[in-house]
């Protein structure tokens, strides 16, 4: 059962019981310049890595806006429902039980009530790349992740579950060519039936990989998806 903490001007909630240490290290990390990520489909979100004593490696995502807003607004959500950062760090804990390959997640934060900052932290994937990055040093190595990516879609679109931001970018692979889909935040559950909610998931991917001039052999998912 997730449990929510005040902890100075913070919300933090998990299902570990945090000590006041790891909490410390949290705000600390909260409290941070945000860094916007660099690279090829690298998203807008802000990480942050940390060493949570007693858990190891952590990344922290700062829930940061895009588009025309972010010049005015970067950081500060209104509540309609849900925190965002809660919504998602639940929806991972689905997914790790469906079988779906996310990065586990240790807890989130926000600040505030109506108008909120919020984060996401969840254990770091070691010595990973994204997907995109993966691709263009490795052509070779492609085809056993496309399937074993399918294999986790196929999953997804079975529970209507529909990523709307899936691209390469938003898939890790490690040293050991495991993969890890990330960035599930405004992911939901849709009554659309199957062949529909395929063809949005391959429309966002081959739009990323003729936008980005990626290897052709991503576009396997296609011939690969059931």
């Amino acid at each position: 059962m997730t449990d929510i903490q005040s902890f100075q001007s913070y919300h933090i909630g998990s299902e570990i019981k945090l000590t006041h240490h790891q909490n410390c290290q949290l705000v600390e990390c909260f409290e941070k310049p945000i860094l916007t990520a660099e690279g090829v489909l690298s998203g807008r979100a802000a990480i942050s890595k940390i060493q949570l004593k007693d858990i190891g490696p952590a990344v922290v995502k700062s829930y940061t806006r895009g588009g025309v807003i972010r010049h005015f607004n970067r950081q500060t959500y209104l509540k309609f429902s849900r925190y965002r950062c809660q919504s998602e760090y639940e929806l991972l804990l689905f997914l790790n039980r469906l079988g779906i390959s996310v990065p586990q997640p240790i807890a989130f934060g926000y600040q505030g009530n109506i108008f909120y900052h919020a984060w996401l932290i969840t254990h770091e994937i070691l010595n990973s790349r994204t997907l995109a990055k993966f691709s263009k040093t490795n052509p070779e190595r492609i085809r056993p992740i496309i399937n074993k990516l399918t294999r986790q879609l196929d999953i997804l679109i079975e529970n209507q579950i529909h990523h709307v931001d899936l691209h390469p970018g938003n898939v890790l692979v490690d040293n050991q060519d495991n993969l890890f889909i990330i960035d599930f935040d405004k992911a939901r559950t849709t009554p659309q039936n199957r062949q529909k909610l395929k063809k949005k998931y391959l429309h966002r991917w081959q739009r990323a990989v003729l936008k980005y001039q990626l290897p052709a052999e991503l576009n396997l998912i296609e011939d690969l998806l059931k």
